[in-house]
């Protein structure tokens, strides 16, 4: 499932023809890396990363978590751990030994599945927004909602980010933020 189909982009912006299709095709498919820049992977995807730790965690770098697949040593000599003995917080990403002890023979190789199994109703309206938002910078305000001066305009900044993301789309995507990196 897309953060937008090309029907629903070309709803929000209130186009009937097909005479931009391949070029809004790009716009929407733009939208997923941008949105998953600030709020980590949407659809579930499988990750598989290799993680140097020999501590007592391992921090995964896609968050949120929906399930972990395996944990392997990268080098011989090694055993592969029972995912049924680790435990794995789904929003930070922090992988533990249920029985406390510490991560040896590292690095590991780590499979995982990532994402939110789906797009939340909040983050679709988020990617509608940004659409409409970089659809206008492309064609005017003809095309886009009607207004100026806020974060629609595509010559106000918004301070920090420039004007590719506009406040409210960022506001829309608070609520699911990635928690920050664990060194």
């Amino acid at each position: 499932m897309a953060l937008l189909t090309l029907a629903e982009a070309k709803q929000q912006l209130d186009i009937e023809t097909t005479a931009h299709d391949g070029e809004l095709q790009l716009y929407v498919d733009a939208l997923a890396p941008v949105v998953e820049g600030y709020i980590g992977p949407v659809e579930n995807r499988v990750v598989t990363e290799t993680i140097a730790s020999h501590g007592a965690s391992l921090a995964l770098r896609q968050t949120p978590v929906v399930s972990l697949t395996s944990v392997v040593p990268v080098l011989d000599g090694g055993a592969a751990l029972d995912v049924a003995t680790l435990a794995v917080d789904t929003v930070t990403g922090v992988i533990t030994r249920r029985d406390r002890s510490h991560f040896t023979a590292g690095p590991w190789a780590v499979a995982y599945v990532a994402g939110r199994g789906g797009v939340p109703a909040t983050v679709k309206l988020a990617a509608a927004i940004l659409l409409q938002h970089l659809w206008r910078t492309q064609y005017g305000a003809a095309r886009g909602a009607v207004g100026g001066g806020d974060d629609y305009s595509v010559t106000e900044p918004v301070i920090g980010f420039g004007y590719a993301v506009p406040n409210r789309v960022l506001q829309l995507l608070e609520p699911y933020k990635t928690p920050p990196a664990v060194a």
